[in-house]
C-alpha cells in the first residue's frame, strides 16, 4: 500500500534570512560537479584520447587535434550560446553555470600537467566516464550546467530534427570523429565513456530510492512552479481536475529529494500558504 503524507499551512510566515544561504550551498554544490569533471576528463579521459559527447567531447576532441589546452575550449564553446540564449533561460541558471563553466574550465587548466591515474584505457574509460557524468548531473542538481549542448539543441531545432534528435546527431558525429581520428579502439573506449557518463548523470539528478513524488495542489502553481525552478531545480508538471477549474486550483507533481522536503514545502508556502502538499513513495 501507498504511504502519504500531508502537509497544510500553520504558524507564522518563515523569516527571508534562510533564503540567503541555499544560493551559498548551490554555488558549492556547482563547484564541486565542476571540480569532479575536471578529474574524470584530465586525469583518466584525456591523457588516453578519450572522448564523449556534447559540447564536453568536442572541446576535448578539437583539443585533441590541436594540442591546445581542454579549458580554452570549454570556454568558448559553451559560454557564447549562454549568451546567446540569455533571454530564455532564468538568471539563476545563468549565474550558476557561468561559474560552473569557469571552475570546469580552470580545473581542466590546473589538472592537465598531471598524467594519468590509470594506465589502462579500459578501466580509465570506465571511472573517467562516472567521474565526469557525476560532476555534470551534480552541477545540474544544484541549479547550474557545466555542457550546454542540450539546451543549445532546445534552441536549435532545425525542421523535423527535436532537439533530441540533434544532440543525438551531435554526440554521433563526435565519436565519429574521434574513431576516424584515433581508430576503431579508441572510439570503442569513448563509447563506453559517454555510456558511463551517461548513466552518471542520473545518479544525482534523480537520486534513486532517496526521491519522492510531490503532489501540490494551490491557486498559485505558476508562482510556485517559478519558484521550485529558482531554489531547488525542480521542473514540475501541471495539471486541473475538472472540479477545480471554477476555482482556479491546480496540481503540480515533481520529484524531491527526501533531504530536501522541509526547504520544498517552505518555498511552496511563501508563494501560498493554503497549499496542499502530499508526498508519496517513488513510484
Amino acid at each position: 500500500m501507498k504511504h502519504q503524507m500531508r502537509v497544510h499551512s500553520s504558524g507564522k510566515s518563515r523569516s527571508g534570512f534562510k533564503y540567503l544561504i541555499p544560493p551559498f550551498g548551490r554555488a558549492a554544490g556547482v563547484i564541486v560537479g565542476a571540480l569532479l569533471a575536471s578529474v574524470g576528463l584530465e586525469l583518466f579521459l584525456m591523457p588516453h584520447g578519450i572522448v564523449v559527447g556534447g559540447m564536453t567531447g568536442l572541446s576535448a576532441l578539437l583539443a585533441l587535434k590541436t594540442e591546445m589546452r581542454l579549458g580554452l575550449f570549454l570556454f568558448l564553446l559553451n559560454l557564447p550560446f549562454l549568451f546567446l540564449y540569455r533571454k530564455n533561460i532564468h538568471w539563476s541558471y545563468g549565474i550558476f553555470t557561468v561559474i560552473g563553466i569557469l571552475v570546469f574550465s580552470l580545473g581542466t587548466l590546473v589538472l592537465h600537467p598531471y598524467p594519468s591515474l590509470i594506465n589502462e584505457p579500459l578501466p580509465a574509460a570506465l571511472i573517467g566516464g562516472v567521474s565526469l557524468g557525476f560532476g555534470l548531473g551534480l552541477s545540474l542538481r544544484f541549479g547550474g550546467a557545466l555542457d550546454i549542448a542540450e539546451k543549445a539543441a532546445n534552441q536549435l531545432q532545425y525542421r523535423s530534427l527535436s532537439p533530441e534528435r540533434l544532440l543525438l546527431l551531435l554526440n554521433c558525429l563526435i565519436l565519429i570523429g574521434a574513431g576516424c581520428h584515433f581508430g576503431f579502439l579508441q572510439a570503442l573506449y569513448s563509447v563506453i565513456a559517454y555510456l558511463s557518463a551517461f548513466e552518471a548523470v542520473k545518479l544525482p539528478v534523480q537520486g534513486g530510492i532517496f526521491t519522492q513524488t510531490v503532489r501540490i495542489k494551490s491557486r498559485q502553481c505558476a508562482a510556485i512552479q517559478g519558484e521550485l525552478l529558482m531554489y531547488l531545480n525542480r521542473s514540475t508538471v501541471y495539471r486541473q481536475e475538472p472540479e477545480d477549474t471554477a476555482n482556479g486550483i491546480g496540481i503540480l507533481e515533481c520529484r524531491c529529494h527526501r533531504l530536501e522536503r522541509s526547504r520544498l514545502i517552505s518555498v511552496v508556502h511563501r508563494c501560498d500558504r493554503e497549499s496542499e502538499i502530499t508526498f508519496h513513495p517513488k513510484d
